[in-house]
């Protein structure tokens, strides 16, 4: 099974291609890390940012979204961009979608330590969330 896990930071989604086979963990080579969406998401900007990433789930042959949960208030509180891009996601044809809160990523890292450290994964510093949240989900 291929998952994506995703942060949405702002207004952009970024993410982390995995594979769980066998045991055995794999960030797959991809050509992208994050997807945009302009401030001033119109229906136009919209389309295309859920085509552009439901051709990556296409491409890359994505089974699962997995998404890391962002508070509805507070400090921390994702904006109406952030919002705007989750929905996009979730309502992308052919592909499951879940959302995965920051305590049950934290449950399942504990249960399962990540058998590598993050700076040996390849991936890039702003990615690390993504991949908790993709880890989070295939290793429970």
């Amino acid at each position: 099974m291929r998952t994506c896990g995703i942060e949405i930071k702002g207004s952009e989604a970024i993410i982390c291609l995995m594979t769980l086979q066998s045991g055995l963990f794999e960030l797959p080579d991809c050509r992208q890390n994050r997807f945009a969406l302009s401030k001033d998401a119109e229906q136009l900007q919209m389309r295309h940012f859920q085509f552009t990433f439901a051709k990556f789930i296409e491409d890359y042959q994505v089974s699962q979204l997995v998404i890391k949960e962002r508070p509805q208030k507070g400090k921390f509180a994702g904006g109406a961009i952030g919002f705007k891009i989750e929905a996009a996601l979730q309502l992308i044809a052919g592909c499951d979608c879940t959302i995965i809160s920051a305590s049950q990523i934290k449950e399942a890292i504990k249960r399962h330590p990540i058998p590598v450290d993050f700076k040996d994964t390849g991936l890039k510093v702003f990615q690390e969330t993504a991949f908790l949240a993709g880890y989070a989900f295939l290793a429970k």
